[in-house]
C-alpha cells in the first residue's frame, strides 16, 4: 500500500507500538524478543519494516541484537531506568506521549511569559492561553514531567473546547481548529529546577532537570503552540538515530 504524504512511515509506527509494549513491561527484561518472522506475521508487515523498527529500538537502548543469539530486551538498569524518547523526525517527537498519561489544568490567558518569549524564534505577540500538565507513566507515582503549554489567541475558540483530562492537547487542537504543523523546533537544556518545578515533580529545589522547549509552526511559519517541559534528570533520556548517507 503506497504511503500517504505526511503519514508516519509504518516502521516508525511499529517502533512506537513495540516501544510502548516494552515500557509497559509486556516483555520481561533479559528475555528473548519475538523473531523478525513472528513480528512480520503478528503486525502484517514486511521484513524490511520490522528490521527498521528494531534498528530504532536498538539505537534507543531498549533491545540488544546479536548475531546467532537473537534479540533480547535490555534490563531497565542498562537503560538508566529512564524513559527513552526517540528523536529523528516529527512523527517520533509526537509519539513521545504514547505510553504515558497526563492531565492538564488551565492556568490563565495573557502575554507569553518573558522567560519563554526570549527563548523562541518568531513573534510572541498577542495573548496566549496556558495550561499545565503533570505526566506520569502507568503505575508510577513519580512524575515524568511537568509541561506548560501555550496556545496563540488565534486558537482561542478551540482551546475553550479542550478536554483537559483527555491527554495530549495538540491532537485535540489539530482536530478542533484544523491547524497543521509546518515545522517543529526543539531546544534542550539542562537547568536547575526552580521552586514551582521542583514542587510539581516532587524533587529537591535546584535539582538537575532537562528542559525541553518546543515551538510548533504552521505552514506559513507562524507559531501557534509552545510547550515547555521539565523532566527529572534521572527519568528521561533522548536517543537519536542518524542514517548515514552513502
Amino acid at each position: 500500500m503506497p504511503q500517504i504524504a505526511g503519514e508516519t512511515p509504518r516502521y516508525l509506527q511499529l517502533a512506537g507500538e513495540l516501544r510502548e509494549a516494552i515500557m509497559a513491561g509486556n516483555y520481561a527484561d533479559g528475555t528473548q524478543f519475538p523473531t523478525e518472522t513472528v513480528l512480520c506475521k503478528q503486525y502484517d508487515v514486511s521484513r524490511f519494516t520490522v528490521r527498521e523498527a528494531l534498528k530504532r529500538l536498538q539505537a534507543e537502548g531498549l533491545i540488544a541484537r546479536k548475531r546467532g543469539s537473537g534479540t533480547t530486551v535490555q534490563p531497565a538498569a542498562a537503560r538508566g531506568g529512564a524513559l527513552h524518547q526517540p528523536l529523528s523526525n516529527v512523527g517520533e517527537i509526537l509519539q513521545y506521549a504514547r505510553g504515558s498519561e497526563v492531565t492538564y489544568a488551565a492556568t490563565g490567558r495573557g502575554p507569553l511569559p518573558g522567560i519563554v518569549a526570549v527563548q523562541i524564534e518568531g513573534s510572541a505577540a498577542g495573548e496566549w492561553s496556558s495550561f499545565r500538565g503533570i505526566r506520569r507513566l502507568p503505575d508510577d507515582e513519580h512524575p515524568l514531567a511537568v509541561t506548560d503549554a501555550y496556545f496563540h489567541e488565534s486558537l482561542v475558540e478551540a482551546t475553550a473546547l479542550l478536554d483537559l483530562s483527555a491527554g495530549t492537547l495538540f491532537s485535540q487542537i489539530e482536530r478542533l481548529s484544523g491547524v497543521r504543523i509546518g515545522k517543529v523546533t526543539q531546544d534542550i537544556q539542562a537547568v536547575a529546577a526552580d521552586a514551582p518545578t521542583s514542587d510539581a515533580l516532587g524533587i529537591d529545589a535546584d535539582s538537575p532537570v532537562l528542559r525541553i522547549l518546543r515551538c510548533y509552526y504552521d505552514p506559513k511559519g507562524e507559531i501557534f503552540e509552545i510547550s515547555v517541559s521539565h523532566h527529572p534528570g534521572d527519568r528521561f533520556a533522548y536517543a537519536m538515530h542518524i542514517d548515514v548517507e552513502s
